[in-house]
């Protein structure tokens, strides 16, 4: 039985009127500008925790060799100038300069007999000059033996505090062997560490602000000081970069050792220091990156730099800037060049 044109209309019709199928929804999404609330450029400059120190720190060692026989001070104590530290024991040092004096008398005794011989023309004027090297050669051995025999008196040669023994009585020490480390009075600095992360967006000479624990004394209020010193290499262990911060007005007898808190009030420079939270961090391989939200809702990937992860959020130093605006959740169901709905602020 065949279906006529007329018949088959209707099926046509109802094909044509089938509604057409539903616009796409933009997808919602919660959205957060940086630089505003808890997740924001930090409020206060981050502080770095150091402890105060001596501008220079002097090595103490005896200038000959021998065994110690006397420490006379501890670790933490202050010594005054031309003050006795440590003492090593004397006998070979005064065995020796007897025996260069006793050489000494002896060259000078030939000497004598020698130029009373050459006043009579029994010898040569040549035998005489050999014997008056001699004496000379003898008599600078027993100056230089005397020297030495003082030698085994350890002295301190400016005024400041004993930072540290390295050598004990009994312990037999070579000549120049560190014995003590002196921290003269004068010039403070407070030395710090720095992550290897951060370290190459500070700059020398940059200001600081330093505060101490202390509660009284010298140390009430906070000093300025300015980033002297970076370490060229990081610590083995803590991966870190020593670095000294120069102290101004500071009084010279700040006690050495202080725990301090070093701030820099502008920042690590050329470095906007961010936080934000670890749902807005979109991970492509080893690349952090953030999803921002433009004017007409477009949203495009922005990689950044994150100095570190912490229970606050990712801090970011490079990539974003205060007021802009990007997703701060469901960052994995994203595309670029996507339109989103923003979702009402709880």
């Amino acid at each position: 039985m065949k279906l006529t044109p007329l018949l088959l209309l209707p099926f046509v019709l109802a094909a044509c009127s089938e509604p057409p199928p539903p616009p796409v929804v933009p997808k919602l999404v919660r959205v957060m500008k940086v630089g505003a609330g808890d997740t924001a450029i930090d409020g206060a400059p981050r502080g770095y925790s150091g402890e105060v120190r001596a501008r220079i720190e002097t090595t103490l060692g005896f200038r000959i060799a021998g065994k110690i026989v006397e420490r006379k001070v501890d670790t933490g104590m202050a010594v005054k100038a031309g003050q006795v530290l440590a003492r090593l024991d004397p006998a070979d040092a005064g065995l020796q300069a007897a025996q260069a004096e006793a050489q000494r008398a002896l060259a000078a005794a030939d000497v004598a007999r020698y130029r009373e011989l050459r006043a009579k023309n029994f010898i040569s004027a040549s035998a005489l000059d050999a014997r008056e090297t001699t004496f000379k050669a003898a008599e600078a051995q027993a100056a230089l033996a005397k020297n030495q025999a003082s030698y085994t008196s350890l002295v301190a040669e400016r005024a400041g505090v004993i930072g540290q023994v390295l050598a004990e009585p009994g312990q037999v020490v070579s000549a120049g062997q560190a014995v003590f480390r002196l921290m003269p009075d004068g010039e403070r600095e407070v030395a710090i560490a720095l992550p290897e992360s951060e370290v190459s967006a500070f700059k020398l000479g940059q200001a600081a602000e330093v505060s101490f624990w202390a509660d009284s004394g010298p140390a009430t209020k906070p000093l300025a000081g300015r980033l002297r010193e970076i370490s060229p290499v990081a610590d083995p262990v803590t991966r870190t970069y020593a670095a000294r911060i120069s102290l101004k007005d500071a009084d010279p007898l700040l006690p050495l050792g202080m725990s301090a808190t070093v701030r820099f009030p502008s920042g690590a420079p050329g470095a906007t220091r961010l936080t934000v939270p670890l749902t807005a961090i979109f991970q492509q391989g080893s690349q952090p990156a953030v999803w921002k939200v433009g004017a007409d809702n477009t949203v495009t990937l922005q990689a950044i730099s994150v100095a570190e992860f912490t229970e606050r959020g990712a801090l970011v130093t490079g990539g974003l800037a205060g007021g802009e605006q990007i997703v701060a959740a469901g960052v994995n169901l994203l595309t670029a060049g996507e339109k989103v709905r923003v979702a009402a602020p709880r």
